[in-house]
């Protein structure tokens, strides 16, 4: 199988990604944040056979992936893209040409957010793909998770569940067609977070509090929940597949605007997902008839 060497690896680098022509040294420039703007990072891991699935997750999508899932984190912060590092642990089952993709994947999604690439590191494994990003962003206001405030609503700019359903199919054996596109299993290899949404909310005063949804609406809204010391009640109208999907990148905010005021300041659709409460006995609630019961957690746990 034909691999490609570190050299050849961090050549591809320079000659692709935004800035890359300024690898030259072990360490990196961390962009400047504008005048008065903050400095925000943030770090994800990606490993096959956990994150994904070398056999139906074409690599090119991967790559994008990996830089959207980096990217929504900032912008769910108010952070706007400054640059990133980027960690590639790669196996010796994996060819030169996969590789080659998933680097073409990553750099056309840099071009697309304007993050530049700063530095990294390459390692061997015995087998499969290890893959990081530490990104960079420049924030005027960093929004957090503990500002939810009593009666505020909880929106989301699009409603979770299609990549969760989009997870199944490609379990069952379904696989990717970009000649008959399946839009569910399209959220699931290539999501598109809206970045850029999540700094114009945070020039919204009544926006009090900021998360991505990665890991399922269920757990963002607990986290939310602990975070701010009050209960959160989920909306009736939600289902399985909308609280306990995951990977949809949406941005779920708090907020005391009505969905009308939300939208002729933003531009933009939200859906309402949820209100805040005094503390109960549970930091997420659902409805069950006309009762209140704790919202149960079958959401996505990184240590199970």
């Amino acid at each position: 199988m034909l691999r490609l060497s570190e050299n050849d690896i961090i050549d591809l680098i320079r000659q692709r990604f935004p800035a890359g022509a300024a690898l030259t040294d072990d360490c990196g420039c961390v962009p400047a944040p504008g005048l008065g703007e903050m400095l925000l990072t943030t770090t994800d891991l990606m490993e096959s056979g956990t994150h994904f699935n070398l056999d139906w997750h074409p690599p090119k999508m991967l790559g994008r992936k990996l830089m959207a899932v980096n990217m929504s984190d900032l912008d769910a912060s108010g952070a706007r893209p400054l640059g990133f590092m980027l960690t590639l642990a790669v196996g010796g089952d994996v060819g030169a040409g996969l590789l080659k993709e998933l680097l073409e994947g990553l750099a056309e999604a840099a071009d697309e957010y304007n993050a530049s690439v700063i530095g990294g590191d390459t390692v061997g494994r015995e087998h499969g793909l290890g893959l990081g990003i530490t990104a960079f962003g420049a924030a005027k206001r960093q929004l957090h998770r503990n500002g939810v405030q009593v009666n505020d609503c909880i929106y989301v700019d699009h409603l979770p569940g299609a990549s969760g359903r989009g997870l199944k199919k490609l379990q069952s054996g379904q696989h990717w067609d970009p000649k008959h596109q399946d839009a569910d299993i399209l959220a699931h290899l290539d999501p598109r977070p809206n970045i850029g949404l999540g700094a114009k909310l945070a020039t919204i005063p009544q926006v009090h509090a900021c998360i991505d949804v990665s890991d399922g609406l269920c757990k963002e809204l607990r986290m939310l929940a602990e975070a701010s010391n009050l209960s959160i009640v989920a909306g009736p109208s939600l289902g399985a597949e909308e609280l306990y999907g995951g990977e949809d990148y949406s941005r779920c905010f708090s907020c005391a605007l009505n969905l009308e005021e939300l939208k002729d300041l933003v531009g933009h659709e939200f859906y309402y997902v949820a209100k805040a409460v005094p503390k109960s006995a549970a930091p997420a609630l659902r409805y069950d008839g006309n009762n209140i019961v704790p919202l149960e957690d079958f959401s996505f746990s990184h240590m199970e």
